[in-house]
């Protein structure tokens, strides 16, 4: 082995990731196979652990280096009496199914560790085992070699080799990209108001290693605002990776346009920016399985990656029309390619569950990795309800009876014996929704019987399971998994319905904190971003931050002059009094429309309610052009409702608050000079909801606040937010509701506001 290389020019790799680089080969297969949990996984390696004899020794951490590559990772164990090193595998039914490709790795990880652990311990050979440890039936087999430690060494050498030239350029580009963003400029002439205060204290967010709550006005240059700072504080804090995580899809495209924004004004900047879009939206080939048999751009995907990763690194931003350019070009999948992309790129985008979510890809790598990840969070007002989405889960009766219509024989049994189970949880819970201690153990057990014997019957057949019985299997395990963790965040609760003949049993996260702690706890930096942050604790409780997270409310730079605020307080919007407030809507905006003709949105809590003050309003004023949100609008038909917005044009645009266009939509100017929001959008009453106001009450003494008022407002203050964009715009708004007329309401609306 070669001399250590200065740490300066040292380049740190995983041992999986040194080996999938240079060992995996063939076709990418991502058919859904009976794979073990994670939790089994664990399990798994605890059982073969405990099986071995007195000095057995675990997770034994190694490491080497050769040239500037300095190899690290943790070996499964080591037995010093028998001097047998041994790698763990877990899997479900047929060894012989599993893919060559897959065994190659196994084993050129496995003679990595022994190389390692040769060099460290001064032996003239190892023995290596492979052992794959069957989850079902606790059955392990065992693929044994003895290799001589020259062997060994010349193994690592060339797996090293293979790597080196792509780790020195590596290096360069780091050493190149560190350089260049140390003097990287603003963007812009000057900062905008507010967004200096903005960029400010996220640098120092980042340059103290700590999370950052910053509410600032829509408007200011947020997305540039943040990203420039983390950029500049990249080379002093050693800052491997910017992941920048939105909502939607217009906020992954503002955090493109920034990107492209900072590299406008340093053309030379050497920054890899990639954009990572959901598998349905980036398949080829979506009726196609994702396996070289099926898919062709599967077939031979490991054996053709190397070049298109190679072209890719030329691409300075890859978003999803270069990664599927270059994708096509190789003929290798644009989505699984931008997969290997995040381990290679600067700033990743993408949507919040890359990071977030239970199987978070960029978490992950992260960890595998040792990457330091500063993570920008766009629109964190959204966070509190995707976040409870992610760890949340639920099953159907109806989907049990149609997967055991279709099930075959012995997984039929099992799914009949889940049925009786699920008898007996409707025979105690008569009522139309009712809320559960827990999950039942007895039903646990009989789901946990049921997942099994459909993992083992695919296992044995290898064929496609019918589609009724693997969405099925698909909801039944992540409801397993979200009952291993199930705890005081959570709600357990069973639902009636079709007139009572079925059930629907949910686990609701209410409180995602305990899920993303570790995911705060583990980034450099956390950067949680919107308009509308307020009250910090809310956020704090409900996600988990750290304790010495910091805050900042940017100071706006739009003055009371600029937006009319005027509270409708004669006018109520509850659900009982709607249909008279049709009218007296009506009017107020067919007489603001009068006084000042232009483009307006009108925003109401439901559809319904939408329809109505529509209808009403076309009818009375039908000189006045008026289009409408409809229900599951595409993306063709979000962009013409939009269009309508026309410079200096005239119409009512109707939109439900809290939808496609109550945030997220830029109509600067004249295209929108006004808004009305009839209603506080307040989440429904309902079962559901008072459950969730039950528990906030318990856990943080806000029931009412945490579960309806504070999400309600902030829906209303990003609403009213489209009308000014810039610190030239005018326009008026209108609340409309006498509930926004009470002190605690107008406490939560923004300061500049003159109501």
């Amino acid at each position: 082995m070669s001399e250590p290389a200065d740490s300066s020019t040292r380049y740190t790799v995983a041992v999986r990731a040194l080996c999938e680089f240079t060992a995996k080969q063939g076709d990418l297969d991502l058919r859904f196979t009976p794979s073990p949990t994670a939790q089994e996984g664990i399990a798994g390696h605890a059982v073969v652990t405990a099986r071995r004899g007195d000095g057995y020794r675990t997770e034994v951490s190694l490491s080497g280096d050769h040239g500037p590559l300095h190899v690290r990772g943790r070996a499964d164990g080591y037995d010093a009496r028998e001097n047998l090193l041994e790698e763990i595998k877990t899997y479900r039914g047929q060894l012989a199914s599993m893919p060559d490709n897959h065994r190659h790795l196994h084993w050129a990880q496995l003679r990595v560790y022994g190389h390692l652990l040769c060099a460290e311990l001064g032996l003239e050979q190892v023995n290596l085992a492979l052992v794959y440890y069957e989850i079902g039936s606790g059955h392990e087999t065992v693929l044994r070699e003895t290799r001589s430690a020259p062997e060994l060494r010349a193994l690592f050498e060339e797996q090293c080799g293979r790597f080196i030239a792509w780790a020195e350029q590596e290096l360069r580009h780091r050493e190149a990209r560190d350089a260049a963003l140390a003097a990287l400029p603003f963007p812009h002439a000057a900062f905008r108001p507010g967004q200096r205060q903005l960029a400010e204290t996220v640098f120092k967010a980042n340059s103290a290693g700590r999370c950052l709550l910053a509410q600032a006005p829509t408007g200011i240059g947020k997305t540039v605002g943040s990203l420039f700072p983390v950029l500049k504080a990249a080379p002093n804090q050693r800052i491997d990776k910017i992941f920048f995580l939105a909502a939607k899809t217009p906020g992954r495209q503002l955090a493109l346009d920034a990107a492209a924004t900072i590299r406008g004004a340093s053309p030379s900047l050497p920054l890899r920016v990639l954009e990572l879009a959901a598998r349905d939206k980036a398949c080829e080939h979506p009726d196609k399985a994702c396996q070289g048999t099926s898919c062709p751009l599967a077939k031979g995907f490991y054996d053709r990656l190397p070049a298109a990763r190679a072209a890719a690194l030329d691409v300075p931003v890859l978003d999803r029309a270069a990664l599927r350019a270059v994708g096509l070009a190789h003929d290798v999948c644009p989505y699984y390619l931008g997969s290997e992309m995040a381990r290679w790129s600067d700033v990743v985008v993408g949507d919040y569950n890359y990071y977030f979510d239970g199987g978070a890809m960029l978490y992950a790598l992260a960890q595998a990795n040792g990457w330091r990840a500063s993570v920008l969070v766009d629109e964190a007002h959204n966070m509190v309800a995707r976040a409870r989405a992610m760890y949340s889960s639920r099953i159907d009766r109806a989907a049990l009876r149609l997967a055991r219509a279709a099930a075959p024989a012995p997984v039929k049994k099992t799914l009949t014996k889940l049925a009786r189970a699920w008898g007996e949880i409707d025979a105690h819970a008569p009522h139309p929704y009712q809320v559960l201690p827990a999950p039942p153990e007895k039903f646990l057990s009989a789901l946990q019987g049921a997942t099994s014997a459909i993992n083992d019957h695919l296992a044995e057949q290898a064929v496609p399971l019918d589609p009724a019985l693997q969405e099925f299997l698909f909801d039944a395990l992540a409801f397993g998994r979200l009952a291993e963790s199930f705890g005081e965040h959570s709600l357990c609760d069973v639902a009636r319905q079709d007139q009572g003949k079925d059930t629907t049993l949910s686990i609701r996260n209410v409180v995602p904190a305990p899920f993303l702690k570790s995911r705060f706890d583990d980034a450099h930096s956390v950067t949680l971003f919107s308009a509308t942050l307020s009250p910090w604790h809310y956020f704090a409780d409900l996600l988990g931050l750290p304790p010495d997270t910091g805050w900042v409310d940017v100071e706006s730079p739009f003055t009371a002059g600029q937006l009319q605020v005027t509270i409708a307080a004669d006018i109520s919007t509850r659900y009982q009094h709607r249909a008279a407030s049709l009218a007296p809507i009506a009017r107020l905006m067919a007489e603001q429309y009068a006084r000042q003709p232009g483009n307006y949105l009108a925003f109401f809590s439901s559809f319904d309610y939408l329809a109505q003050a529509a209808d009403l309003f076309a009818r009375q004023h039908p000189e006045v052009p008026v289009w409408r949100q409809e229900r599951r609008m595409s993306e063709r038909e979000r962009a013409a409702f939009l269009d309508r917005f026309e410079p200096n044009g005239r119409g009512v645009g109707f939109a439900v608050l809290g939808g496609a266009f109550g945030e997220g939509v830029d109509l600067p100017g004249a295209r929108l000079i006004g808004a009305f929001v009839a209603t506080l959008g307040l989440p429904q009453l309902n079962p559901v909801n008072e459950q969730l106001r039950a528990r906030m009450q318990a856990m943080f003494g806000a029931g009412y606040d945490y579960t309806y008022l504070y999400p309600g407002l902030q829906k209303v203050v990003q609403a009213a937010g489209r009308v000014i964009r810039t610190e030239q715009d005018q326009g008026v708004v209108y609340l409309i509701d006498d509930r926004f007329d009470t002190p605690g309401v107008r406490a939560l609306l923004p300061r500049w506001w003159q109501q």
